[in-house]
């Protein structure tokens, strides 16, 4: 056995999955004059064929496969599965093998070990596979330099789950057709459906599932371990429903290699992805199935034993006899890297065919010996066995010895396979038949009219392709469970729910059921498993709905209105009165008396679309209505309720001293912020409430009857009456929560001070630009300061004979007050005034303050002090 010359032109790039190999021999091949890549796949070679399209041109590429053959005059470079490559590489410039380690499969091993040794560039040779092979190469090609790609992305490890735990964007692998049905239906049921990705399928049906799934219309795919060899697929976790699968001999576990090859396919580029097993696989009741540590270990850190053999089979035997050639297929190598292949299905129906003897009677002269081999070497596309695959062979092999077989034959029997009725499996056979002639029709001297031929089977497998994926879309998608099921998730918001105008209610254009009056109907169309996702849909989605409804009833039969003066307005028109309902926050609708002559099924019908309407309306009051029923909320205690309510009366924001903190615990604080309630210096307030929605809404429905500003700005100027949610800034005022930005900045400033060390005599700066940039005057920004505890210093000069900028002015903070523990039988004036009568204060733990109310100043002398210390110590 003799190998081509090697040299140092050739590179071996190993490496596992996801290492951008299969990317950097695409850029090699397209910088040189010429090319050739084999693949293992079909469908690989044919999205490879596409990109080098786009970057060299249809007339310079050429796709050749078993089944298909675009080969234009000047094509340059050649896009081929392994069997169709040229056995030496076909003298292009470039030559590539993707995948080589299939080299160790029993079935197709001896193709790529001889595309490995004699397939050869003229300038660069590139073998491409998993690092397992690199024993083999530096032993059967030892002038090959050896490259290693670690994975771009990292693999984990992340257990069982159960089928309705899988993430989205998964791939659950199985290995039987059967096992592939049975959870591609149980993903139907439960999340909407998956693709289905299986080896029998053809290409372009194979192609339009993983576009199903690329594109998001499903989240899942289920797949044969066809999925490791090549598909690029946007999965971030495979899940294996099973860990064993029949491989032509017996029923036996994968290997470590195999299942990193599968589980491979998670994770694109640099994101990371994981994989794990599907609890039962995919079986109630099921033995559960898991990895072990080893193999945990070595998918992880991509760590496999090597390869020791390759499948070798004599690639030039002689055909003097069907003997002669059977002989030299048997034939065993003599490299102790290589060992006989076993017998493959072409082999296995040449040995039949001819103990048989009658289809290979006259067969008597090396022609018709390497014709009757090629004909055994027809795949077995049915996946029929050696034993009805021989037969077949047997009748086309009868058509053949005679010379060609007529173009009326083969039109006949392509449009018997044409039909497009039937089940998935039906429709399955049919494609295989087709494929069959497909790859007839491409060899050269086979069949007359060869190009119209394979032009009507490359037709027929396309609109066979399509119908198979629409039944496989019927069968294994429910595209209404699979929008809801996209709806239960973060962007629920985004999906596009329409009213119709018969009142059908849809979701991305699938019907979900309808509107009686106001009142959702589930479809009745919908299985039970879809009528919960239905009504979660409904859940989420009726408001805006319900709310668009009564919008359009309430304008076609009273045109505009507005709330005003706690009334529904039309103009000066009054439509009906609000009266106060459970709360003040839940109105009632009393119509006019002037709408007393509609008819009374008409009157309910209006009013039941007002008060939708109506609901709506108030949604800007949401925070305050969501503070009022966590009032009555045992969980909330009689000390937060009290607050509550006193926000709740107060339409949002109290004074500090008034809130009555002292007697909230502090372990409730978190309970009141979930609320969205904000305990500030000098104010308890609620900041969604500040904004001018809920203000001037607040103001029409006559609960509030102070001024409002209608744009709330930060700073306007001081009045007798403040508008809602103010504080007095000397002759200015402030909204309470821009008081309280300046007031945790001043804080933050005095905190960074004594961090610092500097706690002497200076104090701290605090910067009047936040609230100069706000639109406070300096003499209210310190007035407004006062009142939160800070009081400004005297400026530092600077010493004598020193230059430079002045030193900030210091400033200094002692607490204004203490949170009261005021009794609660006489609440405070609604205007927000000074409360009279508040007692002595009391600290936040709830005893009370001996100390007098008013505090020393800053600057007060130390001998006062003093003597405040001893008039307590005398009350004492």
């Amino acid at each position: 056995m003799t190998f081509p010359p090697s040299d140092s032109r050739i590179r071996a790039v190993l490496g596992p999955t996801n290492t951008g190999k299969t990317h950097l021999a695409i850029e090699r091949m397209c910088g040189h004059s010429s090319g050739a890549i084999g693949f293992p796949l079909r469908l690989l070679a044919r999205e490879v064929y596409d990109k080098v399209c786009a970057m060299k041109g249809e007339a310079a590429c050429a796709l050749i496969t078993g089944e298909e053959r675009i080969e234009p005059p000047n094509a340059r470079y050649f896009l081929c599965t392994a069997e169709a490559m040229p056995r030496d590489g076909g003298g292009h410039a470039f030559v590539a093998l993707d995948e080589a380690q299939i080299a160790a499969d029993r079935e197709r091993g001896h193709i790529f070990t001889d595309r490995l040794l004699n397939a050869r560039g003229r300038e660069e040779t590139m073998l491409l596979g998993s690092a397992t092979l690199e024993p083999m190469v530096r032993a059967l090609v030892p002038d090959a330099s050896v490259e290693e790609r670690p994975r771009f992305s990292v693999l984990t490890h992340t257990g069982s789950a159960k089928l309705s735990r899988l993430p989205p964007r998964s791939a659950i692998v199985a290995f039987s057709v059967e096992q592939v049905y049975q959870v591609a239906e149980l993903l139907r049921r439960f999340r909407g459906g998956a693709a289905v990705v299986m080896g029998a399928l053809s290409p372009q049906t194979r192609n339009r599932q993983v576009e199903l799934f690329q594109s998001g219309e499903v989240d899942y795919i289920v797949a044969t371990d066809a999925i490791g060899m090549g598909l690029n697929l946007d999965v971030r976790h495979v899940a294996f429903a099973s860990l064993s699968k029949f491989d032509g001999v017996r029923q036996r576990r994968l290997r470590p290699a195999e299942m990193a090859q599968i589980a491979g396919r998670a994770g694109r580029h640099q994101t990371d992805g994981s994989f794990g097993t599907m609890a039962g696989g995919g079986r109630r009741g099921g033995a559960p199935i898991e990895f072990t540590e080893d193999e945990v270990f070595a998918i992880e850190q991509h760590r496999f034993a090597p390869l020791t053999k390759l499948y070798w089979r004599n690639p030039e035997p002689r055909f003097d006899s069907l003997e002669r050639l059977i002989a030299d297929l048997e034939m065993r190598p003599r490299e102790e890297q290589l060992k006989a292949a076993p017998q493959a299905i072409d082999l296995a129906v040449l040995k039949r065919l001819h103990e048989l003897g009658e289809a290979t009677k006259g067969i008597d002269n090396p022609g018709l010996v390497r014709r009757f081999w090629e004909t055994c070497q027809l795949p077995d596309f049915r996946q029929h066995g050696p034993e009805a695959h021989a037969r077949f062979v047997a009748r086309l092999w009868s058509d053949l010895r005679g010379g060609h077989i007529g173009a009326d034959f083969v039109a006949a029997r392509i449009g018997e396979l044409r039909n497009t009725s039937g089940d998935i499996d039906t429709l399955q056979g049919r494609l295989a038949g087709i494929r069959s002639w497909a790859y007839i029709c491409q060899r050269p001297d086979w069949v007359l009219a060869r190009d119209e031929m394979a032009a009507r089977a490359r037709a027929a497998e396309a609109k066979l392709s399509d119908a198979l994926h629409q039944k496989l879309t019927e069968r294994f998608v429910n595209r209404r469970t699979a929008v809801l099921m996209r709806g239960m998730g973060k962007d629920a918001g985004l999906l596009r729910v329409k009213l119709e105008d018969d009142d059908r209610v849809t979701v991305e254009g699938q019907p979900i059921g309808h509107l009686e009056g106001f009142r959702f109907v589930v479809d009745d169309t919908a299985s039970n498993e879809d009528r919960k996702l239905m009504l979660a849909a409904a859940e989420k989605h009726m408001p805006a709905l319900l709310a668009a409804k009564a919008q359009k009833l309430v304008a076609d039969e009273l045109g505009d209105q507005v709330i005003a003066k706690g009334a529904l307005m039309r103009g000066d028109q009054k439509v009906a009165d609000l009266e106060r309902g459970k709360s003040v926050l839940s109105p009632r609708i009393a119509m006019s008396k002037d709408l007393g002559a509609l008819d009374p099924v008409h009157r309910s019908r209006l009013e039941e679309g007002l008060q939708v309407w109506l609901a709506e309306k108030l949604a800007p009051l949401a925070p305050l209505k969501a503070i009022e029923d966590a009032a009555g909320d045992p969980e909330a205690g009689s000390e937060v309720r009290a607050l509550l309510l006193t926000l709740v009366d107060r339409n949002g924001t109290v004074r500090r001293e008034e809130a009555g903190l002292a007697h909230v615990p502090k372990e409730k604080r978190p309970f009141l912020r979930k609320l969205g309630v904000f305990i500030g210096s000098l104010d308890v307030f609620v900041p969604a409430l500040l904004k001018p929605g809920p203000r001037l809404l607040l103001k029409a429905l006559g609960i509030d009857r102070r001024p409002v500003r209608e744009s709330m700005e930060a700073v306007i100027e001081g009045g007798k009456q403040l508008p809602a949610g103010y504080r007095r800034a000397g002759k200015q005022a402030i909204r309470v929560d821009m008081a309280e930005k300046l007031f945790r900045a001043a804080h933050e400033q005095r905190v960074k001070a004594q961090a610092a060390g500097d706690k002497g005599a200076l104090g701290f700066p605090v910067t009047a630009a936040l609230g100069t940039s706000m639109g406070l005057s300096p003499d209210n920004f310190r007035s407004l300061m006062k009142d939160a505890g800070f009081r400004q210093g005297q400026p530092v000069e600077l010493a004598q004979g020193a230059y430079g900028p002045p030193r900030p002015t210091p400033w200094t903070w002692r607490a204004p007050r203490r949170d009261s523990m005021k009794p609660r039988g006489k609440r405070p004036p609604r205007s927000g005034g000074k409360a009279r009568g508040q007692g002595k204060p009391r600290r936040e733990d709830g005893s009370r303050d001996k100390r007098s109310t008013q505090r020393p100043a800053a600057n007060q002398p130390a001998t006062g002090k003093a003597l405040a210390g001893l008039a307590d110590l005398l009350k004492n």
